[in-house]
């Protein structure tokens, strides 16, 4: 029951709606079946599966509103959680920002986010899955981490102002970490996709164990500033905080115009219209991408289009809340989902080639902020570092902790290479100038 068709969700939220007594009733259905394998030694450590619908229920008389959720469907249960949507509805205190449900929109149908194969996995496709990125370890002697997940989904909303909205949406992701025997090499790779058969754990995996062998007994080098080679692994992360990610959910206006983001302007207002990046940089939202499909609706509602964030280093939208576009008299833009980064047809081996002195990095982690006013992080390489001298790798280099803001490095571009897909974003390989190490680290 749990990825219902459109009609069948619409036939319950319908149901749902026809027991409020509210002023304003919105009702949401989320369904979700998938599964997940985790490897460690490169044996399967656990296994998992995911079968879920749940619904909410937001009532609202006034300002006050109150929400409350279930995941059975029987009439008695649907009519209680309607009851309890009102009763906490009518507890709570009014909104100062209080905005009226949206009614009926138009959303383009977006089926390109849905794949049937991703649908279609099973734990035989898992186990093999898994079990090929093992054997490789096992054949080249290196010990393997790895998680994979997969989800196939829908979102259905409806409201007594007319909304009406639907859309399945299938994902899955892989990420793997390799060890050398002696603990002195470690690798690391990651990818997801919305359609499975995109999908390939051993070609991940080999990427990975290259590392591992590759970065064994590492050197030791000066601190400072360095050109670096950043991989889109570098850039954004599935499990931690990320330069880019920290980049583009600054772009809030309500923070910009009330002066904690990088984005406010001095005396008030925001830096919407400024140039702030290099004039390579182009970053913008498209939920119809095919590399990266996304949803066409926020979770207000609101349509999602393809949005340009920033244009040839000018920043050229902000998002914000329906209350604070309406207040500050601003187009009324939801946060996107996923960003494309444009870029050129280089790979990582390219922009390589292409250095005469630097370093390639990996992955960056343990990433926290040190001024959130200036998009200042600090953090540590990881899972393979490298000196490049005369476009080659020379040798592994110990990790480093970084001092780094990315709206800095997107100032100090030297070459952008070609976009790849990752936590659902299309991130490229990045080469910067003057990217700041403040010391070593023994981990490796």
């Amino acid at each position: 029951m749990s990825i219902l068709s459109k009609d069948d969700a619409q036939t319950i939220l319908k149901r749902v709606l026809s027991f409020s007594k509210a002023d304003e009733c919105e009702v949401s259905l989320n369904g979700q079946v998938g599964g997940n394998v985790r490897s460690a030694r490169n044996t399967i450590s656990t296994a998992g599966a995911v079968d879920n619908l749940s619904l909410a229920v937001e009532s609202r008389f006034g300002r006050r509103s109150g929400v409350a959720t279930c995941n059975e469907f029987d009439e008695a249960t649907l009519r209680r959680c309607v009851q309890r949507a009102e009763e906490i509805a009518r507890l709570a205190p009014e909104s100062p920002e209080y905005m009226p449900l949206l009614g009926p929109q138009q959303y383009q149908d977006n089926s390109k986010s849905f794949a049937a194969a991703t649908a279609a996995i099973d734990p035989d496709f898992r186990a093999r899955q898994i079990g090929a990125s093992t054997a490789l370890c096992d054949q080249k002697k290196v010990s393997s981490a790895g998680f994979l997940v997969d989800s196939t989904g829908f979102v259905a909303r409806r409201n007594s102002k007319g909304l009406e909205a639907y859309q399945q949406f299938t994902n899955v992701e892989f990420s793997v970490t390799v060890r050398t025997p002696d603990g002195t090499g470690s690798g690391y790779a990651a990818a997801d996709y919305t359609d499975a058969s995109k999908f390939d754990a051993a070609r991940l995996t080999r990427v990975a164990a290259e590392k591992a062998t590759s970065s064994m007994k590492a050197r030791a080098i000066e601190p400072g500033k360095y050109t670096v080679i950043l991989e889109p692994n570098a850039l954004v992360s599935n499990v931690d905080t990320s330069l880019m990610v920290a980049l583009m959910r600054s772009f809030d206006a309500r923070n910009a115009d009330e002066g904690r983001s990088f984005l406010s302007k001095k005396g008030g207002g925001n830096r919407k219209g400024e140039k702030l990046f290099d004039e390579r940089v182009t970053i913008y939202s498209d939920p119809m991408h095919a590399e990266i499909p996304d949803l066409m609706f926020s979770g207000d509602g609101r349509p999602q289009k393809k949005v340009t964030w920033i244009e040839k280093g000018v920043v050229k939208n902000l998002y914000s809340s329906r209350y604070w576009a309406q207040k500050a008299g601003i187009p009324d833009l939801p946060p996107p989902g996923g960003w494309i980064m444009e870029g050129g047809t280089q790979s990582t081996a390219d922009l390589i080639k292409g250095t005469a002195k630097g370093i390639l990095v990996t992955r960056l982690w343990y990433i926290r902020p040190v001024d959130p006013q200036t998009l200042l992080y600090t953090g540590l390489t990881r899972d393979g570092t490298f000196y490049i001298e005369n476009g080659q790798i020379k040798f592994p280099v110990k990790n480093f902790r970084f001092n780094e803001s990315p709206i800095i490095m997107l100032n100090n571009l030297e070459a952008i290479g070609k976009p790849v897909r990752l936590g659902g974003n299309l991130i490229p390989p990045l080469k910067i100038r003057d990217f700041t190490f403040t010391s070593l680290s023994d981990a490796v």
